[in-house]
């Protein structure tokens, strides 16, 4: 009989243990490189229009799950009170398509100016294509949720920014596209596949049939069996269902840039290039979101709520600007949709603009396909120090209300000792159960009564 006690405490298996928990742990980059691998040797299987019709297998029915499950765990009361939110309208959307584009437009007009032969002058014409696209369908909702931000807002965002896109992009483009970037215009172009109307009702097809459809039936379902979708979030682990879609949503983009040979048309050096300008540019947008999401002056001229010494224009002045200065957890939705590009909806856009038979279309959606790739792992790593930072102010407020210390576990969530044994694992459904999760009524009492003690 083997010992295995001996066999656990032996150097060997200490090492092979701690590296599977490693990989069980970074089971999202794990999972991307083997499907990466799988999409570069078999580029037909997920490409659009490839064996499994991933434009519509991957790009409806993935994201599809993605915002069912978002309709399943999100507040209607909060959706709808995030719909109206104008000021976050406004700040992501001229994130999204203002400054991101006019910044990258003028850096590619600066690389191109130094005459460099190994830089594409069409892969620069892709970068500046890549950051007019609107903001991404899926990931920033998925990310944001890991984050424990403000998801609903997030979501809000994708819809408004996605239909904007069919219109704005394209505006972008015909900006962008003069002067000396005359050569990369669409309307220069061979032929594109599709009016700007045909564009819009294609977008509205996909946002209709991939976001709202689903989210309307989460929504029902939500609000019709309320505990029953509690348990299935938290027993069914649905907030990894999300990171898996999303991951195969990646999967279609490599597919169909592998398919069309888009890395071998341009160089190893512009390749290597555009893998740490896409990651140095996308954390300098993060950064920069997150200071015009909390400008230092607003908060510094408006350091106190209307009173009754209070002029009138300050009281007018305060309601109208104070609000630009977002929550924690509106500036976490707002940083991961500032900067964010859609490729689910970008390459239509692109492909409707240059024509799905342009020579240089394969080149044009290199810099898409590697921004889309990098935005999501860089997201990957900044949710949990995001998530840190939106707990550290709430464990601040609750110090300094007195309240008793929140039991909080390893990933940021909160903890209730007090609810029962069905409802005890409800957090892993990310930030949704962390203030609607189910509670008994005696348990209530206990907890109010022992807050009121402590205030005591």
């Amino acid at each position: 009989m083997p010992d295995f006690t001996s066999i656990k405490e032996s150097k060997p298996y200490k090492i092979i243990k701690t590296v599977i928990d490693f990989l069980i742990k970074q089971w999202f980059f794990v999972v991307l490189g083997c499907l990466v691998a799988i999409a570069h040797s078999y580029p037909n299987f997920a490409r659009q229009g490839g064996l499994i019709r991933a434009e519509y297998t991957i790009g409806y029915g993935a994201v599809a799950v993605i915002f069912l499950i978002s309709g399943l765990s999100m507040s209607t009361k909060d959706l709808a009170k995030n719909t109206l939110n104008w000021r976050a309208h406004f700040t992501v959307l001229s994130t999204s398509f203002l400054i991101t584009s006019s910044i990258i437009y003028g850096l590619a007009t600066a690389i191109r100016a130094s005459n460099d032969a190994e830089i594409n002058d069409w892969l620069l014409v892709g970068l500046i294509v890549t950051h007019a696209c609107p903001t991404t369908v899926s990931s920033n909702v998925v990310m944001t949720k890991q984050a424990h931000g403000n998801d609903i807002l997030t979501l809000c965002e994708v819809f408004i920014g996605n239909i904007l896109g069919a219109f704005v992009t394209p505006a972008l483009l015909q900006l962008y596209m003069t002067g000396g970037w005359e050569f990369g215009n669409p309307s220069h172009q061979a032929g594109g596949d599709h009016t700007i109307t045909d564009l819009y009702k294609s977008t509205m097809k996909q946002l209709g049939l991939s976001v709202f459809v689903p989210l309307f039936v989460g929504q029902v379902i939500q609000n019709l069996f309320n505990k029953q979708t509690k348990w299935c979030l938290s027993t069914f682990k649905l907030a990894k269902v999300g990171s898996f879609m999303l991951i195969l949503i990646m999967f279609q983009s490599f597919s169909t840039a592998f398919y069309q040979d888009a890395f071998t048309k341009v160089s190893h050096v512009s390749i290597i290039f555009l893998v740490f300008f896409n990651i140095g540019i996308y954390l300098f947008f993060t950064v920069l979101t997150f200071f015009y999401a909390r400008p230092i002056f607003i908060k510094r001229i408006f350091n106190h709520p209307p009173d009754e010494n209070s002029t009138r224009l300050y009281t007018i002045t305060y309601k109208i600007f104070r609000p630009f200065y977002y929550s924690r957890k509106d500036t976490v939705a707002i940083m991961l949709c500032g900067p964010a590009k859609t490729a689910a909806l970008g390459v239509s856009l692109v492909s409707s603009q240059y024509g799905s038979d342009n020579p240089n279309l394969g080149i044009i959606l290199v810099p898409l396909v590697l921004y889309q790739s990098e935005q999501v792992i860089s997201a990957q790593v900044l949710t949990n120090f995001m998530k840190k930072w939106i707990h550290a102010e709430e464990l601040k407020e609750d110090a300094e209300n007195n309240l008793p210390p929140k039991n909080i576990d390893g990933n940021g969530n909160e903890v209730d000792d007090s609810a029962d044994v069905n409802d005890e694992d409800d957090d892993s459904s990310d930030h949704v159960l962390r203030h609607e999760t189910s509670i008994s009524n005696d348990s209530n009492d206990h907890k109010s009564r022992d807050i009121a003690i402590v205030r005591e």
